[in-house]
C-alpha cells in the first residue's frame, strides 16, 4: 500500500469516483500527490515519464467532469496516461509497470475497463473516438466520449482524415489537443510553430502593451476600453490560433487553456461537456513539469531508466558496447561524407534512430517528417526520382504503418530507396505494440526489393554501405534494440554480394541456416549440442531476399535435418521462404522452423521473452535435440 502519510490524498482515491467529490483544493493536492508519486515510482523502475507529468492536472479534470467509464476517455498513445492508470485502480501495479506479468506501459482494453482503446502507436484516438461516438449514437445510448492527442501527434495524416470526417458527419465528440511543442523529439508541427511566432512577436506585444498603457490612464472609459481591447486581443488570438484550421474542419475551438491549472480545466470541460457537435478544446501543458531535471531535459526524460530522484541521472550503468543504432548512425556520417547525394529520413525519432549523429554533422541531409511514416516513404521516394539516395531510418514496428506506400510508391517504381528498419525483434518492456516482428513477412511479399539482416555490427556497417551502393531498386536492413556483440570493426566497408550467404561452422548432422540475432545464438546453440553429440553445421544466410539458392541446394542435398532461426513470426517469414522453395524443387528434407509463434508476445526484457519462447540458445538446442532425437527414433522404427 502507499505511504497515506506521504501521499494524503491519493491514498484516499482508488477509482474515478473517488476523487468526484473532492473541492478544488483537494484536488490540486491530489495532483502534487499524483505528480510526486510518479517521480518516486518510475525514478526507481524506469518507464515513460516525461509525459505523464505533464497530463496530472488534465487527467485529473477528466476524470473530476466526465462520468467514466461509462463516458468514454480515449488516449492517444500511453505515454501520456501514467496519472489515468493511477487513478483508475492501477496505482500499485505501477510500480511493476512494463515488467514481466505487470501491466502495461500503454492503453490496454484487456487491463481496464478505463481503457477504452489499445494504443502504441500515435494519431489514432480521434478516429477510434469518431467509432465509439457513432456506435453510442447507433445504440441510441447516454454517454460522452473525449479524444485526447498530443501535439506531436497532430504531425500525422490519420489524425485529419478522422477530423475532416468527425466534422462532416457532426459527430458529437470532444477532442483536447494537448500542446506541449514535443513529441519525444521536438516538434515539426508547422501550425504549432505559427502560433507561437505570432502571439510571441514584438509587434503584436508592443501593440498589446500600448493599448494596456494607454487605457490604464483615461478612468472609467479606460475600463471600458481595457475590456473591448481583451476582446480584440481574443480575436486577434482566434485567427493566429489553429483554431482557425479546426473551425474550417467543423469543430467549435475553444481555448488556447492553461493545461495545469486545474481550475479552468473543470470550468471548460464543464461548458464543453453540455455542447453538441465536434468539440477542440486546445490546452498548453509543459512535458515533465513539476520535476526540473525532465522539465531542462524533456527528450532524455521521456523514457527513463531507473534514474537518482535529485538529480535524474540514470542509475544504469551504460554498456561498454556501442548500441546497433549508434554503429548505423556513425556509418551513415562516414558514407554521407563520401557521397553528399545520400540523406538520412526519421520519422520523429532522431535519437532512437541515430539519426542525430547525421542531423549535428550534416544538417542539410538530414530530414524529419514527424510522426508521419507514410509521408516520409513516399517523400523518399521522390528525392530516389531525382537521383538522391534516401536512407529511410524507423522502426520495424512503425514502418507497419508504410506498407502501401513501400509497394505502391517506391516498389512498383523499383526506386533506390534505402529502409533501415531498427528495433526490429522481440523489444522488450514496451510490448506487443512496439515488438519488430512482422517485418521479414510483410517485406518479403514484395515484387523486387531486397531484405537482408546482420549478425553483428560489422556486417550491418557493411550491409549499410551495400545497400547504399545497391541501385536496382529498394533494399531493406532490418536490426535488433540493443547492444552489439563487441566484435572487431575494420576500418572502412565491404561491398557484400547480394543474395549470399557464409557458413560459419562445419557439422554433418544438422544444418542451422540462421538470420539476423539468430546467427549468434545458432553458434551457442551448437556449442551446447556438441555436448550431446549432435555436429551442427551453422550458417549464416544474411538474405532473406533474394535467398541464397545454389547454397540451399548444396545444403538440402548434406544435411537431412534442416533448421531455420529468425526472430519474426513464423507466418510468411524467413523459415516460410526456404519451406517454398524446398517445395518448388521437390526437396524431401526435414526441417524444424524455429520462431515467433502466432501469437501477440507481451512485454518483459529481450532475455527474458527470448527464454519464454525458447529462442535463447539454451531453447534452440533443446528444441534441435528433440526434433532429432524424434526424427532418428521415426527413422529407427521404419527400419
Amino acid at each position: 500500500m502507499i505511504d497515506p502519510e506521504k501521499y494524503k490524498i491519493l491514498s484516499k482515491v482508488n477509482f474515478p469516483e473517488d476523487i468526484r467529490k473532492f473541492d478544488l483544493p483537494q484536488l490540486k493536492l491530489l495532483s502534487s500527490d499524483i505528480r510526486e508519486y510518479l517521480i518516486d515510482t518510475i525514478s526507481e523502475i524506469g518507464g515513460h515519464f516525461g509525459g505523464g507529468l505533464g497530463t496530472v492536472e488534465l487527467t485529473v479534470a477528466l476524470h473530476k467532469v466526465f462520468n467514466t467509464p461509462n463516458d468514454l476517455i480515449v488516449w492517444d498513445t500511453g505515454h501520456q496516461a501514467y496519472p489515468h492508470k493511477i487513478l483508475t485502480g492501477r496505482k500499485e501495479a505501477l510500480k511493476n509497470i512494463r515488467r514481466l506479468n505487470g501491466i502495461s506501459g500503454f492503453l490496454k482494453r484487456s487491463e481496464s475497463i478505463y481503457d477504452t482503446f489499445g494504443a502504441g502507436h500515435a494519431s489514432t484516438s480521434i478516429s477510434a473516438a469518431l467509432g465509439m461516438a457513432v456506435a453510442r449514437d447507433l445504440k441510441s445510448e447516454k454517454k460522452k466520449v473525449v479524444a485526447i492527442i498530443g501535439d506531436g501527434a497532430m504531425t500525422g495524416g490519420i489524425a485529419y482524415e478522422a477530423m475532416n470526417n468527425s466534422g462532416f458527419a457532426k459527430a458529437n465528440l470532444i477532442v483536447v489537443l494537448n500542446d506541449n511543442h514535443m513529441s519525444i523529439a521536438p516538434n515539426v508541427w508547422q501550425i504549432s510553430n505559427y502560433f507561437t511566432e505570432m502571439i510571441a512577436h514584438p509587434d503584436y506585444n508592443k501593440f498589446k502593451g500600448q493599448i494596456w498603457d494607454l487605457t490604464g490612464k483615461l478612468d472609467h472609459f479606460g475600463d471600458r476600453l481595457r475590456k473591448i481591447a481583451v476582446r480584440l486581443e481574443n480575436g486577434i488570438k482566434a485567427v493566429v490560433t489553429p483554431g482557425m484550421l479546426f473551425e474550417a474542419l467543423g469543430f467549435r475551438y475553444f481555448g488556447p487553456v492553461n493545461g495545469h491549472n486545474i481550475h479552468q480545466l473543470i470550468k471548460i470541460f464543464e461548458q464543453v461537456k453540455e455542447m453538441n457537435g465536434p468539440i477542440l478544446v486546445h490546452i498548453f501543458t509543459e512535458k515533465g513539469k513539476g520535476y526540473k531535471p525532465a522539465e531542462g531535459d524533456v527528450q532524455k526524460l521521456h523514457a527513463a531508466t531507473p534514474f537518482d530522484k535529485l538529480t535524474g541521472k540514470s542509475l544504469k550503468k551504460s554498456s561498454a558496447l556501442p548500441s546497433y543504432t549508434s554503429i548505423f548512425g556513425n556509418a551513415l556520417v562516414e558514407i554521407v561524407k563520401e557521397n553528399p547525394n545520400v540523406v538520412g529520413i526519421t520519422a520523429a525519432m532522431p535519437d532512437g534512430t541515430g539519426l542525430d549523429i547525421l542531423q549535428k554533422d550534416f544538417p542539410k541531409n538530414y530530414f524529419d517528417v514527424g510522426i508521419a511514416e507514410e509521408h516520409g516513404v513516399t517523400f523518399a521516394a521522390g528525392l530516389a526520382t531525382q537521383g538522391i539516395i534516401p536512407v529511410v531510418a524507423i522502426y520495424s514496428t512503425f514502418m507497419q504503418r508504410a506498407i502501401d506506400q513501400i509497394i505502391h510508391d517506391v516498389s512498383i517504381q523499383n526506386l533506390h530507396v534505402v529502409f533501415v528498419l531498427d528495433r526490429a525483434g522481440l523489444v522488450g518492456a514496451d510490448g506487443p505494440t512496439h515488438h519488430g516482428v512482422f517485418d521479414l513477412t510483410y517485406l518479403r511479399m514484395i515484387p523486387g526489393i531486397v531484405v537482408m539482416a546482420p549478425k553483428d555490427e560489422s556486417e550491418l556497417r557493411n550491409m549499410i554501405f551495400t545497400a547504399v551502393k545497391y541501385s536496382e531498386g529498394p533494399i531493406a536492413i532490418r536490426y535488433p534494440r540493443g547492444s552489439a556483440l563487441g566484435v572487431d570493426m575494420k576500418i572502412g566497408f565491404e561491398k557484400l554480394e547480394i543474395g549470399k550467404g557464409e557458413i560459419l561452422r562445419e557439422g554433418k548432422d544438422a544444418a542451422l541456416l540462421a538470420v539476423g540475432s539468430m546467427v549468434d545464438y545458432s553458434l551457442k546453440a551448437a556449442l551446447i549440442l556438441d555436448n550431446e553429440n549432435i555436429r551442427c553445421e551453422v550458417i549464416n544466410m544474411r538474405f532473406v531476399k533474394p535467398l541464397d539458392y545454389q547454397l540451399l541446394d548444396e545444403i538440402a542435398k548434406s544435411h537431412s535435418k534442416i533448421i531455420t532461426l529468425e526472430e519474426n513470426a513464423l507466418a510468411g517469414g524467413f523459415g516460410s521462404g526456404v519451406l517454398e522453395y524446398f517445395a518448388e524443387k521437390n526437396y524431401k528434407n526435414d526441417v524444424l522452423r524455429i520462431g515467433l509463434p502466432d501469437q501477440f508476445v507481451e512485454h518483459g526484457t529481450q532475455q527474458e521473452l527470448h527464454h519464454l519462447l525458447e529462442i535463447d540458445p539454451e531453447g534452440i538446442a533443446g528444441k534441435i535435440k528433440n526434433f532429432c532425437e524424434r526424427l532418428n527414433a521415426s527413422h529407427e522404427v521404419i527400419l
